[in-house]
């Protein structure tokens, strides 16, 4: 008897996508995570991932693909490996699945050379001496307010929270393009359980700003089950971590890790376990853990994060989303109301929060200047609603000179991206974090004061508005 025939068995139970295959009482049955394959009557073939084992030598699997026209009986093979996808530069410039199949009609990837999604118990245990003990690193993002707010430090985790049309996928874009062309780094996008839509425009959107060569990308999507999308996540961060191996600093972008989670619940209510008090799986920590620490700064090189989390009901207090915040360094809310008002990038300065605004990782100028812009916007958020009633003419006099540095100020963060200028009508501008900061202090300080607020409008430093 051969290893192939000593591992077949027979599929005997399909609910949805939840497959059973029993394997003969002589073969040893495949371990979790383990790919089992079988075929559709079609001729299709359906790769299944173990989750469970059940007596009577029968292996609990979860479908990673459609189980139309799979039949009772149907032969099933244990492959003895995890779900493995190429890495490599040959992934460069192309869109895969989970399984690390192309789904961008341009044929095989080429290259050889796999890694498993899963990590073994051994190689996923952290090794101290692996960790970088080095001074953060701030990646200059050269979007003003991101830079000044929200530092992107190498290695970090980024939640950009936010509904439909607020300009998620205009951030992301500039994110990507300005890491890619100024600092000449790589990129992974993860798209979970999103639509295939936005993943194709996104893709055209690479090709257009001629950075497709430098992003990888891999796609669960929202119609596929549920055990694609959630495997989506992790077949992302294989891609980012084969690139950190390498050295590379690698910024992954990951939409939406929210339907990472969701994905999650689906499996674990197809599998009939006990929900939690909130409906949840009971592995919800466990598993946002597994994908999140796999997030870090080695000594090899960096993996930082910016990940869209879609808030359901804009609940907050969502037990997923305060799961997923827990693992976060700063938390982007992007806000309709800016949208409304022109003001781009929409980021809310006052409901998003950063751990990495602090003098030791951003220095005491930077701090400082971020807290006094932060407590005049606060007092803006104030004196706005007193205005809308008596008008801005009512005012004392030094709540009226910070109301006006406040629009200054407000307007002075925003600024045209390279990646929105068919929109804009404007040049993209890569502003640096030290014209970022001389800029506010400028305001701040009332050297700006003799200017109207319309001249900081969508510009890049502040001398642009002395023009």
């Amino acid at each position: 008897m051969t290893q192939s025939e000593a591992a077949r068995g027979q599929v005997i139970g399909v609910q949805g996508p939840v497959v059973e295959v029993r394997f003969p009482p002589e073969v040893q049955i495949p371990n979790v995570f383990e790919v089992v394959e079988t075929r559709t009557h079609g001729g299709r073939t359906l790769s299944l991932e173990v989750t469970e084992h059940l007596p009577g030598n029968v292996a609990r699997c979860v479908a990673l693909g459609a189980t139309l026209n799979l039949q009772y009986g149907a032969e099933a093979t244990a492959t003895r490996r995890t779900v493995e996808v190429p890495v490599g530069d040959e992934v460069f410039g192309r869109i895969i699945n989970m399984l690390g199949e192309p789904i961008d009609r341009k044929g095989p990837v080429g290259g050889v050379q796999r890694a498993p999604v899963r990590r073994s118990v051994a190689r996923y245990r952290l090794n101290p001496a692996s960790l970088t003990g080095a001074e953060p690193e701030i990646l200059e993002t050269g979007i003003k307010i991101v830079d000044l707010l929200f530092p992107l430090v190498k290695g970090s985790k980024t939640a950009c929270v936010g509904g439909a049309a607020l300009g998620k996928t205009i951030l992301t874009l500039e994110f990507i393009h300005n890491v890619v062309i100024e600092h000449e780094g790589v990129c992974v996008f993860a798209g979970v359980g999103e639509r295939i839509r936005e993943g194709n425009e996104l893709y055209y959107e690479f090709v257009e700003q001629k950075i497709i060569d430098k992003v990888m990308m891999a796609f669960g999507q929202m119609n596929e089950p549920p055990g694609a999308r959630f495997e989506a996540a992790f077949t992302g961060v294989t891609l980012a971590e084969s690139l950190q191996e390498r050295s590379e600093d690698v910024l992954f972008f990951v939409d939406n890790v929210y339907r990472f989670v969701q994905a999650g619940s689906e499996i674990s209510t197809l599998l009939g376990r006990v929900p939690s008090e909130t409906g949840y799986q009971p592995t919800l920590a466990a598993e946002v853990s597994e994908f999140q620490e796999r997030i870090r700064q080695k000594d090899t090189g960096s993996i930082t994060a910016i990940e869209a989390v879609y808030v359901p009901a804009d609940d907050v207090t969502d037990p997923a989303v305060v799961t997923i915040f827990s693992h976060m360094d700063s938390i982007m809310v992007l806000s309709r109301e800016r949208v409304q008002l022109g003001l781009y990038p929409a980021i809310d300065p006052l409901a998003s929060a950063s751990a990495n605004l602090t003098p030791a990782v951003v220095g005491r100028r930077h701090f400082d200047i971020a807290q006094e812009c932060l407590r005049v916007l606060t007092k803006y958020d104030e004196l706005k609603r007193i205005v809308a009633v008596i008008g801005v003419e009512e005012l004392s006099n030094a709540d009226r000179i910070v109301y006006e540095r406040a629009r200054r100020l407000q307007n002075f963060l925003t600024q045209p991206f390279f990646v929105a200028e068919v929109y804009t009508g404007r040049k993209g501008e890569f502003v640096t974090v030290s014209d970022t900061l001389d800029g506010c202090e400028r305001i701040l300080t009332g050297k700006m004061d003799g200017l109207p607020e319309e001249k900081f409008y969508l510009i890049g430093s502040v001398d642009q508005a002395l023009k």
